[in-house]
């Protein structure tokens, strides 16, 4: 895979862009956070970019329509350069006096322009990649994306102990550079061709794709599923179980957390060593994925001890991979090419707006009915999603 010189390129300067976006957003956090001495400004941080991305991605099959999508991923990505650097000059130039507002306006238009950055990415895979080797290309990209979320948060926290934040987020404006130099030279393809289609009909091309496709039809229903499941693994309810129910510190939040993305980069990894076995029973990991991760779910609701907390976070991390691995492979082999970006944006819009909801839902019944609750229901809801793989696994054959 890495002879591919296209998919070797969109790899190095996608991740370099998402070292960037993890270093940028935790100095900005700190950066609001000294000015303001308030933790729900800095909290602020990741609803203002869930926010603005979730509004951008309503966007990005008009932009995928009037261009080479490698073009469009490569524009973003230098605007985004061109607005830290904004960033940065304001922050200069402010000093103690700088509006909170300001800085929440520059990180809204970054995250506006890097909503379209994933489903294009997603979408430009099987260009570079053969179907035969997308499963593989899929489990690497899986690994490296979710190792950069294991390590740079950590190492981002670390480098504030040698750096301020200014100085790091001008480090990030290299890194943007850098990325943006390397997707120039991947090599164009084949433009889709929307001239002869509204605006509206565009934007709800992808609706209307899954809406008549079986198989992304049931997809979608999954990560809606799995978007409900997944809102208890946020900061504020994860914090509160560990708290509440395991009665110990707060520093085993992070040690949940970085162990389940642990997890899933072994998950993504064993996709990657065993790609023929996982090509030929996709439909069985999706169906059992689902189901164990449920179980474990359970388990860790159950629980009291931390170690065996640790390890149910572990299995959850990587049986969640073994389901989300082969179904987004079929996804790509099964859908036009040219229809990927709608399909994708769209698929991206119902978790990310599914995911926001369900944040604040399970924040109040863990308030109103204790934290244990919400996992139970997050069980509940994987179970759901591995008896939809199941009882359509002939599509996902």
């Amino acid at each position: 895979m890495y002879k591919n010189r296209s998919f070797s390129l969109l790899l190095t300067g996608q991740s370099l862009a998402d070292i960037g976006d993890v270093l940028y957003i935790v100095s900005l956090i700190s950066i609001i956070y000294q000015k303001t001495n308030s933790a729900i400004a800095a909290a602020f941080v990741p609803f203002i970019i869930t926010s603005c991305m979730l509004v951008s991605s309503l966007f990005t099959p008009i932009l995928t329509s009037k261009g080479h999508l490698n073009r469009v991923l490569t524009i973003s990505q230098a605007f985004k350069t061109a607005v830290l650097v904004g960033l940065a000059c304001y922050l200069v130039w402010a000093g103690d006096q700088l509006a909170i507002i300001v800085v929440y306006l520059f990180m809204a238009i970054i995250a506006f322009l890097d909503g379209c950055a994933n489903p294009i990415r997603q979408s430009l895979l099987p260009f570079y990649v053969e179907d035969k080797d997308l499963l593989r290309a899929s489990s690497i990209v899986e690994t490296v994306i979710q190792s950069i979320q294991v390590g740079f948060w950590f190492v981002g926290s670390s480098l504030l102990l040698v750096f301020t934040p200014l100085q790091l987020i001008w480090y990030v404006v290299g890194l943007f550079f850098i990325a943006t130099l390397l997707l120039l030279k991947l090599p164009d393809v084949p433009i889709i061709q929307r001239t002869h289609i509204k605006k509206r009909l565009l934007v709800a091309e992808g609706w209307q794709s899954i809406r008549h496709t079986p198989l992304l039809k049931v997809a979608a229903r999954m990560d809606l599923l799995e978007s409900i499941a997944g809102a208890v693994w946020v900061a504020a309810i994860l914090l509160v179980f560990v708290e509440e129910a395991l009665q110990v510190s707060s520093q085993w939040w992070g040690y949940i957390n970085g162990i389940f993305f642990i997890g899933m980069i072994i998950g993504s990894t064993l996709c990657l060593k065993c790609a023929n076995f996982v090509e030929r029973k996709k439909a069985v990991l999706i169906s059992v994925g689902s189901l164990l991760s449920a179980i474990f779910t359970l388990f860790f609701a159950l629980n009291y001890l931390p170690l065996l907390a640790l390890l149910c976070s572990l299995l959850i991390g990587l049986c969640g991979q073994l389901k989300n691995i082969p179904q987004q492979t079929i996804i790509q082999t099964s859908v036009p090419k040219e229809k990927l970006p709608t399909v994708y944006t769209s698929l991206n819009v119902i978790t990310t707006g599914v995911f926001g909801i369900s944040s604040l839902a399970m924040g109040i019944l863990s308030e109103w009915y204790g934290v244990r609750i919400v996992f139970f229901l997050s069980a509940i809801m994987l179970l759901l999603v591995s008896f939809l793989a199941f009882k359509n696994r002939t599509l996902f054959g």
